[in-house]
């Protein structure tokens, strides 16, 4: 058995994917607008009303309807996420050395038809990843087409009536035919992502005092508060001001070695010298005597050399609240640079 577990989400720190806004964008006419408004509308019931019982990343149960208005298949899912998955620089060679050297899960919020095909392509173990299930196979009635349509265009044409969106999602759509396919689904977001990590705890006989987990956005506050809280190493990889904030250690990278530099040192050892060699790293004018010092040799070494140079290193730093603004600033702009602004702007 291996001592460390590495658990990670999948878009951003992997892939440069949201799946669920391309969905849309593809599928909807005008869906990655409606997507993105209905995504801010997400954050507002998390982060500001804190609605009960609602979880961070239920974006993927509000855009459902207009999903099944179109008349979107599994299947189109399935084909769709095989051929739009595009992978940030280097995230086969972090995997590689993952799966070899430590337990290793995905946490993620997005639709399993995605996690599937992209575990096909990264040859990960598929069974060790949590996703939110969905099935789209639904059938729905033509006065209740018409009435989507209309819900559609309420909240394009009004992006910012939340009131509006209440009556939308919280009372009208209940009282469709097809809200039994919508109520029951479990988004793997915020509180999910932590009853998924509890499980893994559970199931596997893991040791919650040390686990590595990385995420980048606000469905991954409550992980990365757990793994924190738990003395673990609690990662925001190019995240937003919501996983910054959650966050103990942020890195800004173009490239996935980044992530193995430090999962590779937590390997080998304990949390605390993670944190002193990030201290170092940042008074450090010596980056390869600096990785000699702490016996990072290999594999890690190589990759990460061989990526990287004096004029480009990746930004690892622990936070506070002295760096916090400036860690935003710069990862939101390398967030939209690799991911694009549309993507890079989602909670």
């Amino acid at each position: 058995m291996k001592n460390k577990s590495y658990i990670t989400d999948c878009e951003g720190p992997l892939t440069l994917n949201d799946n669920a806004y391309e969905l849309a964008d593809y599928f909807i006419k005008d869906g990655g607008e409606l997507f993105k408004i209905l995504s801010l509308y997400d954050d507002y019931l998390v982060d500001v009303v804190k609605k009960e019982n609602y979880k961070a990343g239920n974006t993927l149960k509000l855009i459902l309807p207009f999903f099944f208005n179109v008349g979107l298949t599994n299947e189109d899912m399935v084909n769709f996420s095989r051929n739009n998955i595009f992978i940030l620089e280097n995230s086969k060679e972090l995997l590689n050395y993952i799966k070899e050297n430590m337990n290793h899960y995905i946490v993620s919020t997005s639709y399993g038809q995605y996690i599937e095909a992209l575990c096909n392509y990264m040859e990960f173990p598929f069974e060790n990843t949590f996703y939110t299930k969905v099935d789209v196979d639904v059938l729905i009635k033509d006065d209740e087409k018409q009435q989507i349509q209309k819900f559609k265009k309420q909240i394009l044409e009004n992006p910012e009536n939340y009131k509006l969106f209440d009556e939308i999602f919280f009372k009208e759509i209940p009282k469709m035919s097809f809200y039994d396919s919508i109520k029951d689904i479990e988004v793997i977001g915020g509180e999910g992502k932590k009853i998924a990590i509890e499980k893994i705890i559970a199931n596997n006989n893991i040791n919650k005092n040390q686990i590595l987990y990385i995420g980048d956005s606000i469905t991954d506050v409550e992980p990365l508060e757990f793994v924190k809280n738990n003395n673990g190493i609690s990662i925001s990889f190019n995240g937003n001001k919501y996983s910054i904030k959650a966050a103990e250690i942020a890195i800004v990278s173009k490239s996935a070695i980044a992530s193995l530099l430090i999962a590779d040192l937590y390997n080998q050892n304990n949390k605390q010298v993670v944190l002193d060699f990030i201290k170092d790293y940042n008074s450090s004018d010596n980056i390869k005597e600096l990785l000699d010092n702490y016996k990072i040799t290999g594999y890690t070494k190589d990759n990460f050399l061989n990526t990287f140079n004096k004029d480009n290193y990746p930004l690892i730093k622990i936070i506070d609240e002295d760096n916090f603004d400036n860690i935003v600033n710069i990862s939101s702009k390398m967030r939209n640079n690799i991911r694009g602004q549309n993507i890079g702007e989602l909670g």
